[in-house]
């Protein structure tokens, strides 16, 4: 009995490994194109990863992974990429998103009593990383005991997830078109992944809302900026 106990843990361990050796020597064998940094698929140890992250070496031909570890961080929401829109200031896209579920003012239908708000709307703003995905995870908890599935912009309340595209899916669009306008490095980097399939550094939801893959977001940007220039306009 005693060896079945310890004999599933070793077989467990072995699996781990063989997966493990299997991603490396994928990406060994995988070609890929010379006429992009080397260093965007430099392999990653899987030693201390975190399990939400999805290492440079495990993108398919033809793909890239918008890695925090390297300079494609910069196509991250999470990246310090300051823009200007409709007049704010924003320290990073992740801080735009996350503000919308903040409340508004006072007279916002989220301030309730008992309900805490950590954080104000304003301070969401200056917000990067896993600051503000923090801050939105608290205000998310805040709406699942008020019962409100919409976020604000403006004034103006639309649904916070939605199957179609809908006014948070092109408000998040506008952010990220300003995002990659507004910071040369951000735009560089953008095009100079040509036509690589743009893949996420992290394991999403299923069927996640059209603007959570900011993925294809930016590969609609990127195939915008590259018609635009063949066509000689800004």
């Amino acid at each position: 009995m005693q060896w079945q106990i310890t004999e599933m843990p070793l077989r467990l361990l072995l699996l781990l490994l063989l997966l493990a050796t299997s991603v490396e020597l994928l990406s060994q064998t995988i070609q890929r194109d010379v006429r992009y940094p080397s260093s965007w698929w430099t392999p990653v140890s899987e030693v201390g990863k975190p399990d939400w992250e999805i290492l440079p070496q495990e993108a398919g031909p033809g793909e890239v992974i918008l890695s925090k570890r390297n300079e494609l961080g910069l196509l991250s929401n999470f990246a310090a990429t300051p823009f200007v829109f409709h007049g704010k200031k924003y320290a990073s896209l992740e801080g735009f998103w996350q503000m919308m579920l903040y409340p508004e003012g006072p007279k916002d239908p989220r301030v309730k009593s008992g309900i805490q708000w950590k954080y104000s709307r304003e301070e969401v703003m200056q917000m990067t990383a896993f600051e503000a995905k923090s801050a939105g995870t608290l205000a998310e908890e805040n709406m699942k005991r008020l019962g409100i599935t919409w976020a604000t912009f403006e004034g103006k309340r639309f649904a916070y997830r939605s199957t179609i595209p809908g006014e948070h899916y092109r408000l998040i669009l506008e952010a990220t078109r300003e995002k990659v306008k507004q910071n040369a490095d951000v735009r560089r980097v953008l095009l100079q992944t040509g036509d690589l399939i743009l893949k996420p550094d992290h394991h999403g939801e299923t069927n996640a809302p059209p603007e959570w893959r900011y993925y294809e977001i930016l590969m609609q940007i990127r195939r915008d900026l590259t018609k635009n220039s063949k066509q000689g306009t800004p």
